[in-house]
């Protein structure tokens, strides 16, 4: 067994069920985590039945009567406690990450530094959980707003990010008051073990009540039965648009909140005077890292007719730079898709980009041999496109970057807003007025606007989510905390009368 599996008590027959301190095999069938990176099986575990699911969230309603009267710095406390599991194990989870997901073991160890940030912004924010006073219309009252805990938060992740987002709800829901049914994706169930497994220890020290943490695995169908179910409060949910309206409908149905986190599109706008020795290493970042499946993933590239051609052969040169291989040794760039059905989506994409009329300036294909063995590593490529074209609309999580020429400004944000997608983008200029005008609100659409920097990556300070088919979600940093409780206003009338709204007079 890999050491970091032992670190992590990640073993055959895991328990796919947990309420934080407490865990059990669940009675659904086999679920099985095979690596992208090598093609071998992990590890298994039994997925939660109905009844699995049910038990969970009954215990996690218990929970919650008792953790949303504990004082929030208290509650804070807690989640710095958990923050420091998470050092303790960074190391060992971000292996585990490289290799059940397949990213880059620097993204991997990336991706629990922000569990540990998160965790340190959750502990501020549980002394700031600021309401407001307003002034009354009426003599001697008082309106104030506070924000009280909703319940039982559900949380759908997905496998790109497989700890990271499942941290940025659950530490901010955690310190709000309350209790997490997490559902990671089946394609990395290993890490949400491991999760639990590393804070199991903060919650028994500090006698927090069994349910406030608890994991439930499975496919498709714990999905359905959280976004369907009126005992969950709010549901978070990671993923594709599809995903997120179904979820969206079984949440509406019965009167639900939901946070969607779904789909991107994301485009640069590279303008002649922007610096290309910054922009370059930022588009390739954007494309390749994660083998293009972050929904940040620079998608399209929407270049000045000017400096088209000398940009595209600098893109030639810096993939050809690209190596790529096992994501858990440091020299290599890109690593796997996470399976053969993500490869078949490439294969799929390439296929109607030709039909569609596309060239490529950098070549796709699939990689095989030694070291490629796992049948899921592919070439990231570039091809030559209109942005009306149906491809390039869709969102294909793969390495695939789109070359688009435009003439004006106003033609290229018209481009970059031109898809159903609202979640990142950014703009490479030195001018000013260029980079004001893509920020106001005849600029870009999205949740997130960059200058200088690329689509891919975000500061867990600022509020993360996007606008349209993205799903309008927020997460992690600014004031998405509001998000995970609910607003009250309170009146107190301090006088010695009653008077009525609207002057109205009603006497006994």
């Amino acid at each position: 067994m890999k050491e970091f599996l032992r670190e992590l008590t990640i073993q055959a027959d895991n328990p796919g069920v947990s309420t934080g301190q407490n865990q059990w095999a669940g009675h659904g069938k086999v679920l099985e985590s095979y690596s992208p990176v090598d093609g071998h099986c992990i590890a298994n575990t039994q997925v939660a039945s109905r009844e699995d699911y049910d038990a969970v969230i009954r215990q996690a309603q218990v929970a919650f009567e008792v953790w949303r009267l504990k004082p929030a710095p208290l509650r804070g406390d807690i989640v710095r406690q958990m923050g420091q599991q998470f050092r303790q194990h960074k190391q060992a989870l971000g292996q585990l990450v490289s290799y059940e997901m397949g990213k880059s073991l620097q993204e991997g160890l990336g991706e629990v530094q922000e569990i540990i940030d998160i965790c340190d912004f959750a502990v501020g924010l549980s002394r700031q959980l600021y309401g407001l006073t307003m002034q009354s219309e009426r003599p001697d009252h008082r309106m104030y707003e506070q924000w009280h805990p909703l319940g039982v938060v559900g949380i759908i992740s997905a496998f790109n990010f497989p700890v990271a987002v499942w941290s940025w709800n659950a530490m901010i829901a955690w310190v709000c008051g309350d209790v997490c049914v997490w559902k990671p994706s089946e394609k990395t169930p290993l890490t949400g073990i491991a999760c639990q497994n590393i804070i199991r220890e903060v919650l028994r020290n500090n006698e927090v009540p069994e349910g406030v943490s608890c994991l439930v695995l499975g496919g498709r169908e714990p999905g359905e039965w959280i976004a369907s179910d009126a005992r969950v409060a709010l549901v978070s949910a990671t993923g594709s648009t599809r995903m997120g309206k179904a979820v969206a409908e079984a949440t509406g149905r019965r009167l639900g909140r939901c946070l969607l986190e779904l789909g991107g599109n994301n485009a640069i706008i590279i303008t002649p005077e922007a610096d290309l020795a910054v922009a370059v290493p930022a588009i390739v970042f954007g494309a390749v890292g994660t083998a293009g499946q972050r929904c940040t993933s620079t998608r399209r590239l929407i270049v000045h007719e000017k400096i088209y051609e000398d940009l595209k052969q600098r893109l030639q040169k810096a993939y050809t730079q690209l190596r790529i291989g096992d994501p858990m040794e440091a020299t290599h760039h890109v690593g796997p898709l996470i399976d053969q059905q993500a490869v078949d989506d490439y294969q799929a994409a390439l296929e109607t980009i030709k039909a569609q009329g596309g060239t490529f300036v950098i070549e796709p294909g699939t990689l095989t041999g030694s070291g490629y063995e796992s049948g899921c590593y592919v070439r990231p490529c570039v091809a030559e496109v209109e942005n009306h074209w149906d491809i390039v609309q869709r969102e294909t999580f793969a390495p695939i970057l789109y070359l688009i020429k435009y003439a004006t400004l106003e033609e290229a944000i018209a481009l970059q807003n031109g898809v159903p997608q609202g979640l990142s983008s950014a703009i490479f200029t030195l001018n000013m007025r260029e980079a004001e005008r893509f920020l106001s609100a005849a600029g870009s659409d999205c949740g997130i606007a960059n200058v200088n920097i690329g689509t891919s990556g975000a500061e867990i300070g600022g509020a993360f989510g996007g606008e349209k088919e993205t799903g309008g979600g927020r997460e992690s940093g600014s004031d998405a905390w509001k998000t995970y409780m609910r607003r009250q206003t309170n009146t107190i009338n301090f006088g010695h009368s009653l008077p009525l709204a609207q002057g109205i007079t009603f006497e006994l």
